[in-house]
């Protein structure tokens, strides 16, 4: 797998694809609504990224972004094979990959120097407060982080942090924790959890991470994110991160798409054998009208963006 997220026009999102799936995307984009691919690196690092232009009958527009505004370039290519080349041996970092292609230096203007914040004390330390509770949480992108950060602070007649600021704010927060994940050694526990979901998600139980905001959107929502022969579900909702990432444990939320408590108990089941398959603690009593609780846990996630 190539440690890129592929994002497209028309709202799709792939994360980690092979060489090969990442050639398929390149050359199915053109039509109207799928004309370019965006690449960034896994984790996403501020103005670090590749894309790619292409309209039917036209030739291939690449650029790619190495850390500013001056190193920003961009090349043509008449072939789609030239470009899925040239974005693997970006994405894997392989010296050389651009020798195939003339690049060019572009001139993207101008870059603003970003204001200091006008924050009270108090209100700087709340707002990192929050923007690092949802870096330690994992599952935010850089973009989330900034949106984040500008409406905060903000109420109906006082917008403290501008767009500029909320970014500037975001993406040093952002660096700041992708430098501690670089620490970390092995597989973590937010990935066996990852390996566990993946496993029921197989299995014909719908399995989602992070998924809506509450108990009363994941209940209502749950029901049309599986397949339609799915027998069942689990999730966690982004409260419940928020306790994990705190070192409060993870509840997970489950049940039969039937709504029989026997259903329930024998999603119960398979939830709780997967879990501990993958390397993790469970606590649950076996009635179905009670959560399962991942205890201990300590929730290193690492950031993708």
């Amino acid at each position: 797998m190539l440690e890129i997220v592929v994002k497209t026009e028309n709202q799709e999102r792939h994360v980690r694809v092979t060489a090969e799936e990442l050639a398929v995307l390149v050359r199915r984009i053109g039509g109207d609504g799928d004309r370019f691919l965006v690449i960034q690196r896994i984790p996403d690092l501020p103005d670090v990224f590749a894309q790619v232009w292409h309209e039917a009958g036209g030739d291939y527009t690449l650029e790619h972004r190495e850390g500013a505004a001056d190193r920003h370039f961009q090349a043509m290519a008449d072939q789609p094979e030239d470009v899925a080349a040239a974005l693997v041996g970006w994405a894997r970092r392989k010296p050389g990959w651009d020798a195939g292609l003339a690049w060019s230096l572009l001139d993207m203007g101008h870059t603003r120097e970003v204001p200091p914040l006008d924050l009270a004390e108090d209100e700087h330390e709340e707002l990192e407060k929050r923007v690092r509770e949802l870096l330690v949480g994992g599952y935010c992108s850089r973009a989330e982080l900034a949106e984040l950060a500008e409406e905060y602070p903000a109420t109906k007649d006082r917008r403290p942090v501008s767009r500029e600021q909320a970014v500037a704010l975001a993406d040093r927060m952002w660096l700041e924790r992708v430098a501690e994940q670089a620490e970390w050694q092995g597989e973590t526990d937010p990935e066996r959890l990852t390996h566990a979901f993946t496993a029921l998600q197989e299995a014909g139980i719908t399995a989602r991470e992070n998924f809506t905001c509450c108990r009363g959107c994941g209940q209502s929502e749950i029901g049309l994110e599986g397949e339609p022969d799915a027998r069942g579900f689990v999730y966690f909702h982004a409260q419940c991160t928020d306790s994990a990432a705190a070192g409060h444990g993870l509840t997970l939320l489950y049940g039969g798409f039937d709504g029989s408590s026997g259903t329930t108990a024998s999603i119960g089941r398979e939830v709780v054998a997967a879990l501990e398959a993958a390397g993790l603690t469970v606590e649950w009593d076996h009635d179905p009208a009670r959560a399962i609780t991942v205890t201990p846990l300590d929730w290193r996630r690492r950031l993708i963006g």
